[in-house]
């Protein structure tokens, strides 16, 4: 049980937070609507910033809220203010979404008071500790990145009154799709409480992906209305199915933003403290939002560890993909691998053996650690991501860093920390371009953001095959669905993790838009009647490739060794040998990686790479006794030219087998 927050007991609750600052802290009580206060008692200091109360009688459920006093000078990095409401950092659940109003963000002594407008605390009894299990997760499997809303706002099998929230997960036809696809463990974009940015309302949007949290232990009560048992409920469903569960969490910044953002709980307890500020007390932006979370401060770090031991004492999770991830490594604003909170994950006995993947870059000084986090953390890779994109784009000179991406990423994960990548590769997440929007869109189209479109990312190394945007003309469908089902195929021959966002798999579009976090509607909710089945299936065959494939699972770097056994040749399209002139040739578009060379039992495979608009046959060297067969339905003919912007797979087969 942590030392902060609400803790039931069959006298009553105890309620402590934490403040360095604070000169005094009351304590809330609310009726069970929580639109009217009962009871305003002040906390008293304990020693070391902790101000706690007991409070006898009160039963599980109460709802509250806390107010702080103290010294009001933003400038200096405080925000005290009795008028303003705020909600337990601790608190694991609320009892509504956060809204923005200008009163939130009113100075002191110039708004009202803000608890008609702020959630209030719940002190919810939670669920029995989970039984104690490792992670159904492994390095090396299909990672399926679930915005948890808009995966199953138009799913036509899911009870409206559960489409959009974690219930829906647990579904049996969202169950079985997951099935269907292979994948190893689902990523599921933020589910703590978040607020819209404040620019949204007037615009009439709202935040799509949840990456703007206030509460971090608390589920969104739009996503999860039963709190943590909507999660918990969801985790089970998926495990009994085989699939793990990743949460994607957000300890790099809140949404109380920068000096113009609402106050709604650490701002107001202790913004100093709480957050990073510069000598000049302004607060730092390393990730572009308005704040940074000071994650070496160790009430800060004790925070974020009690979370994370949360999701997974109470609701069972496998581990956790880590937004910005750059931000949780600082240490007087300065990266570190040894960073303390990185340590500690690593350390602490309920932690130690989960899924860790970061995000590993931030926008800070020296944001981008590519390569830089210690194991067992995975990384994002979008070296992979652009590398691959530049390649299918067209650009010259790419064959190289193909052949080095789908080997495992040596050059960035390869650095003395053993065999084996850490990369998770992947082609299109929730942030950029979808994947079929990659072929059909050359520039971003985010104008329905109300930002005159100029947010996103300014190139996200995206092709249009000739018209911007739909098109009826069915030459450029043929080639559009060319692309995408070679980008599909690269990933899923590439060595590592690899990462899918949910919808890639048939067709799902944006317009273009390239960050429709804004977009709560028909632009990010997936269209499951309009799928494409067929894009889907070759998805789904691909997938059952590499569970079946031993080589195409498996972590360790691909390497061309040892001589007499060699993991993997590169080839030409004629089978021989790439040399030092063919991986120079700025103009070569053809690549042929052979799989398990060195087996002398057969059962080699083969991935053939027909980056030219040209056809062109391929040839692979033949062993007595054994023969090429196509991987994949519908079959494909290797004696005949393989079509151009393509990637076939071939399995060697004994002869006998019939």
């Amino acid at each position: 049980m942590s030392r902060l927050g609400a803790s039931i007991t069959s006298e009553g609750i105890r309620f402590a937070v934490w403040s360095g600052a604070a000169e005094r802290i009351w304590l809330c009580l609310f009726d069970r609507t929580g639109e009217r206060e009962t009871g305003r008692l002040e906390m008293t200091p304990e020693g070391g910033g902790v101000h706690a109360l007991f409070v006898p009688g009160l039963p599980a459920g109460t709802k509250y809220g806390l107010r702080a006093d103290g010294e009001y000078a933003p400038g200096r990095g405080l925000w005290f203010d009795p008028q303003k409401l705020l909600v337990d950092p601790y608190a694991v659940a609320i009892d509504r979404p956060y809204v923005c109003h200008p009163r939130l963000a009113a100075p002191r002594g110039e708004g009202a008071d803000t608890a008609p407008l702020v959630p209030k605390s719940v002190a919810a009894p939670l669920p029995e500790p989970t039984a104690a299990r490792p992670p159904l997760f492994s390095p090396g499997g299909l990672v399926y990145e679930i915005p948890v809303r808009a995966f199953t706002m138009r799913h036509p099998d899911v009870p409206p009154a559960e489409r959009g929230t974690l219930r829906a997960l647990a579904h049996p036809a969202v169950v079985a799709h997951l099935q269907k696809l292979g994948v190893s463990a689902v990523e599921l974009m933020p589910v703590a409480a978040w607020i819209d940015e404040r620019h949204l309302p007037a615009l009439g949007l709202a935040n799509a992906w949840g990456y703007n949290p206030v509460t971090f232990m608390a589920p969104d009560p739009r996503l999860a209305p039963g709190g943590i048992d909507d999660l918990r409920h969801a985790v089970a469903a998926l495990h009994a199915a085989g699939v793990g569960v990743v949460l994607d969490v957000v300890f790099n910044h809140t949404g109380e933003s920068d000096g113009l953002g609402p106050t709604l709980s650490l701002r107001g307890l202790d913004a100093r403290a709480y957050y990073r500020h510069d000598q000049a007390a302004r607060l730092v932006n390393d990730t572009g939002t308005g704040n940074t979370l000071a994650c070496d401060h160790p009430v800060v770090r004790e925070m974020i560890l009690d979370s994370l031991r949360h999701f997974v004492r109470h609701a069972g999770v496998d581990g956790f993909r880590f937004d910005l991830a750059t931000v949780l490594g600082r240490e007087g604003g300065i990266f570190t691998p040894e960073a303390a909170l990185l340590r500690d994950m690593r350390a602490d006995p309920l932690l130690a053996g989960r899924v860790l993947i970061a995000e590993p870059w931030d926008i800070g000084p020296g944001g981008y650690r590519l390569g830089g986090f210690p194991p067992p953390f995975l990384e994002w890779n979008d070296r992979f991501r652009d590398d691959v994109r530049r390649f299918w784009r067209g650009d010259a000179g790419m064959v190289g860093a193909l052949a080095t991406r789908l080997a495992g990423s040596s050059d960035v994960f390869g650095h003395g920390r053993g065999q084996k990548t850490r990369t998770v590769n992947f082609l299109a997440a929730h942030d950029g371009m979808t994947l079929a929007d990659l072929a059909a869109y050359g520039h971003r189209h985010n104008e329905a953001n109300g930002e005159e479109n100029r947010d996103g990312h300014g190139d996200d190394l995206s092709w249009n095959n000739g018209v911007e945007g739909a098109s009826a003309d069915p030459e450029i469908a043929v080639r559009r669905a060319r692309d995408v089902r070679a980008l599909l195929a690269t990933l899923f021959a590439s060595r590592g993790t690899i990462m899918l966002t949910a919808g890639d798999e048939f067709g799902r579009t944006q317009g273009g838009n390239n960050n429709a976090y804004a977009q709560d509607n028909e632009v990010t909710w997936l269209d499951w009647d309009g799928r494409d089945r067929e894009l889907e299936a070759f998805a789904a065959s691909l997938s059952a490739l590499r569970r079946k494939v031993p080589a195409l699972a498996e972590t360790d770097f691909l390497t061309g060794s040892p001589p007499e056994a060699p993991d993997v040749a590169w080839l030409t399209e004629t089978g021989a040998p790439m040399d030092e002139a063919a991986w120079r040739d700025a103009a070569r578009r053809r690549l042929t990686m052979l799989l398990g060379e060195g087996t002398r039992q057969g059962g080699r495979l083969a991935v053939l790479v027909n980056g030219d608009r040209r056809a062109c046959r391929f040839c692979l060297p033949q062993r007595a006794g054994w023969r090429w067969m196509p991987a994949l339905e519908p079959a494909t003919d290797i004696s005949r030219a393989l079509p151009g912007r393509s990637v076939t797979l071939m399995t060697e087969e004994g002869e006998s087998d019939d």
